[in-house]
């Protein structure tokens, strides 16, 4: 199956729903700076997905994939440091590294089928 449009990727889908999640937690925080960058790093994941998928060719893709990986590895670093902040509660916070890892797992097996072709 060829995938038609960026949408149907499943790994800009996990990452969409992450983004969901961690906008619901840290959206309204007062800790500004904390706030932005993981809200930041966590819209690049499925925004890189989408732009590499509209490159003009597999590189282009695999460098945009690679640059989501470092997002989501981006993101989980700071939901580590948001737990021990304690601005998110343990349970939580597993979840959504979970949902980090998904995705990353995602992103990597996409780079590895561009690789191949």
């Amino acid at each position: 199956m060829v995938i038609q449009k960026f949408e149907d990727i499943i790994a800009w889908q996990k990452s969409q729903d992450l983004a969901v999640e961690v906008f619901a937690i840290f959206g309204n925080s007062k800790h500004f700076g904390f706030r932005d960058h993981i809200c930041n790093a966590v819209v690049s994941i499925s925004n890189n997905i989408a732009e590499g998928f509209d490159r003009s060719s597999d590189a282009d893709f695999s460098r945009f994939l690679y640059i989501a990986q470092g997002s989501a590895s981006e993101t989980k670093s700071m939901l580590y440091l948001a737990e021990r902040l304690n601005f998110i509660d343990e349970n939580k916070n597993l979840t959504l590294i979970k949902q980090c890892d998904e995705a990353s797992k995602i992103i990597r097996g996409l780079i590895k089928s561009i690789a191949k072709k």
